[in-house]
């Protein structure tokens, strides 16, 4: 019976590890303007300007899917990395840190 070996083309994984990263700190920063846009609509709406109150309700349902999004991809970032120094080094322990 064969034995299969698994390589890993450690510079592209690293890559794709910073690059999660930077989509999770680019999206914590969305997340940020969509809290200062909040803000500035709940102070509107009782002004009783009612597309005001119609984009805060909207913002509200976005906001927490863009913060999740953000969580998983910096947690994605971080096991690819993660992964990638276990390889290097021979780990057995990274290599299950995906199942």
């Amino acid at each position: 019976m064969a034995k299969t070996e698994t390589f890993m083309n450690v510079p592209a994984v690293k890559k794709m590890g910073t690059t999660f990263g930077d989509i999770g700190g680019a999206l914590d920063g969305v997340s940020k303007v969509m809290q200062l846009l909040l803000n500035t609509l709940r102070a509107t709406a009782f002004v009783g300007m009612f597309g005001g109150w119609a984009l805060q309700s909207y913002l509200e349902q976005v906001k927490p899917v863009v913060d999740r999004l953000a969580k998983q991809c910096k947690e994605l970032g971080r096991d690819l990395a993660f992964s990638a120094q276990a390889y290097e080094r021979g780990d057995a322990e990274g290599r299950t840190r995906f199942y």
